[in-house]
């Protein structure tokens, strides 16, 4: 199993590149994994105390599961499908089971972050892209898909995402092999991969 990691801030494209490498890899069995099903769950909080959350530090995510996990797919043995609800702010685990995969791909702000994890990785892919376009990405994907309003977007991305941007998620820079400019549809870039991966493959 070859095991990929993308890291880059939010809205830089990490789950547009994974899609473009899997279909690319079309004859390749691959699994994506988004490291924001793994956020940790806070049952005794209320919905107002979970909504005020820091949700873009490190410790908010259970780095402890991702890696159980990862490593029970190594082992050849399959996992649950983990889901988050970004509505109630609370872990929606599925029962549907993911196998492993020729080819897994883990993307997410701190996919970097625990070491452990990135011992693991064959290649670490970071995403370079301006931090206006991020800013732009987030604010579409967060008012169409998570139900959040402006202003809430605008107080978290003050509050939270661009400190933890310059604190941690602009260092990850240093981790990765491949650095990948303008975005998750820069088409070379996932030819180029795509490619390496594909020989990968074929020497295993």
């Amino acid at each position: 199993m070859l095991f990929i990691g993308i890291c880059g801030a939010s809205g830089s494209g990490k789950t547009t590149l994974s899609r473009e490498l899997v279909k690319a890899l079309n004859n390749a069995n691959c699994l994506e994994i988004n490291q924001d099903a793994y956020y940790l769950d806070h049952p005794n909080l209320t919905l107002e105390e979970r909504g005020k959350l820091n949700y873009d530090e490190p410790s908010i995510f259970d780095h402890d599961l991702l890696l159980q996990d990862f490593l029970q797919l190594e082992s050849g043995q399959p996992i649950q499908k983990r889901s988050y609800d970004f509505t109630k702010h609370e872990r929606n685990d599925q029962q549907a089971l993911l196998y492993p995969p020729d080819v897994l791909i883990v993307e997410g702000i701190h996919a970097f972050y625990d070491e452990r994890l990135l011992d693991h990785m064959y290649l670490k892919l970071y995403m370079n892209v301006e931090a206006d376009i991020c800013l732009l990405r987030r604010f579409n994907r967060d008012f169409k898909e998570r139900g959040r309003t402006i202003d809430s977007i605008t107080q978290q991305y003050l509050a939270t995402v661009k400190p933890m941007y310059d604190k941690y998620i602009r260092n990850y820079f240093n981790q990765a092999d491949v650095i990948v400019m303008r975005g998750g549809k820069n088409t070379r870039i996932v030819e180029i991969l795509a490619g390496y991966l594909r020989d990968a493959l074929y020497e295993k």
